[in-house]
């Protein structure tokens, strides 16, 4: 018997929609209130590591990610000539390759028509106002005037949360110097993995996304302001490319002629402290610690948290205690990432400045960090 019989997740993303099946799963009615008037999404693809899929599994929807994604092992690491030099990822974890290659638009409607089949009620086009967020439940008010009470609240509203600003004060990411460019071309029958390579000022990837499609990312350092006007975006991503001499490279950098079909953001990062939670409102995913994509781990985290709030709550213990307990398990695993992350990018960019401490190594890190996700959540 859960803790609490209707919880609200502010947020439709891969967090919250994550929440709401596992929610449901635990026995409890779910409202999402998703702020965008549609389910659109933003982005082009995702990688998902073992570990991903291992939370997934668990609420019944890996194998659809699977079959309509594209598994893959190691990420291999290539100079930007294309010669290899290593091998990196999570492990695998029991039937699930170390990654799978997905579109987020894909995963999102995964998602979305599992929280439909649950019975979850999606609300768009709203979000929280304010609420009264007492020891023994929760008075909301929404954006379109409207109120309900809720025994919890789920905040999976992202890095700029709305949740995480009612619940804490304002809180704002931090840049952390570099850029990432995506772009979605048709597969190459030879691209049977993900590769990354390591130029001297970039990093370039390219991810199987589905069984005929794969996206490039691009990592780059647009400096202290890294805002890009729309014109610049094609001419600027293509210089980036052109030190590429790697057959793969170069084929999908000529391909690049949308400018439409670049997805540039800044990366930005935030940890909040521990505790996540007041009372009976409680942030998840990115709210609580957004990610660089350095790991591959962001998605991950947040389908992670959703899993194991539900898993606690299914218990009936007290709404403190779970979420205590939600904080014991989850706070070290989601810093180590943010930080490992954060480590990544600082190293990256001083390698590009030709300032790299000794002994700092990217790939061993990488590889350090990402071995450390098969561990139980």
């Amino acid at each position: 018997m859960a803790s609490v019989n209707k919880v609200l997740v502010v947020g439709g993303g891969i967090g919250g929609l994550s929440a709401g099946v596992a929610l449901r799963q635990a026995g409890i009615e779910v409202d999402i209130a998703e702020l965008h008037p549609a389910f659109d999404v933003y982005g082009v693809g995702i990688i998902q590591p073992s570990n991903a899929l291992r939370a997934l599994d668990s609420l019944g929807l890996a194998d659809a990610c699977l079959e309509q994604g594209s598994p893959y092992g190691p990420i291999d690491l290539h100079a930007p000539n294309g010669h290899k030099f290593a091998s990196v990822g999570p492990p695998p974890l029991g039937r699930f390759q170390p990654h799978n290659g997905i579109s987020r638009r894909i995963l999102h409607t995964i998602l979305h028509d599992g929280a439909q089949a649950h019975g979850v009620k999606c609300r768009m086009n709203l979000s929280v106002s304010s609420f009264d967020n007492r020891e023994d439940g929760v008075d909301v008010t929404f954006t379109d005037g409207s109120t309900a009470p809720y025994d919890l609240v789920v905040g999976a509203d992202g890095v700029n949360s709305k949740v995480r600003s009612l619940l804490f004060g304002p809180q704002k990411a931090r840049y952390v110097g570099q850029s990432v460019w995506r772009y979605a071309f048709d597969r190459p029958a030879e691209l049977t993995t993900g590769h990354m390579y390591m130029g001297r000022n970039t990093r370039v990837g390219l991810i199987p996304m589905t069984k005929d499609r794969m996206y490039m990312f691009l990592l780059s350092s647009e400096g202290e302001n890294p805002v890009i006007p729309t014109e610049q975006l094609l001419p600027r991503m293509k210089a980036l490319l052109v030190d590429y001499s790697a057959p793969l490279v170069r084929q999908a950098a000529e391909q690049i002629t949308d400018p439409e079909g670049i997805i540039y953001r800044p990366l930005e990062t935030l940890l909040m402290p521990a505790p996540w939670y007041k009372n009976r409102v409680v942030i998840i995913g990115d709210a609580a610690h957004a990610t660089i994509p350095q790991l591959g781990q962001g998605a991950s985290l947040a389908i992670e948290d959703a899993v194991v709030l539900a898993e606690l709550l299914r218990t009936g213990e007290p709404v403190a205690a779970v979420l205590e307990q939600f904080m014991a398990r989850r706070f070290e695993r989601c810093k180590m990432v943010v930080e490992n992350s954060n480590t990544v990018s600082e190293w990256e960019q001083l390698e590009w400045q030709g300032r790299l401490p000794e002994g700092a190594n990217v790939a061993a890190l990488i590889g350090q960090a990402s071995g450390r996700m098969g561990a139980p959540i």
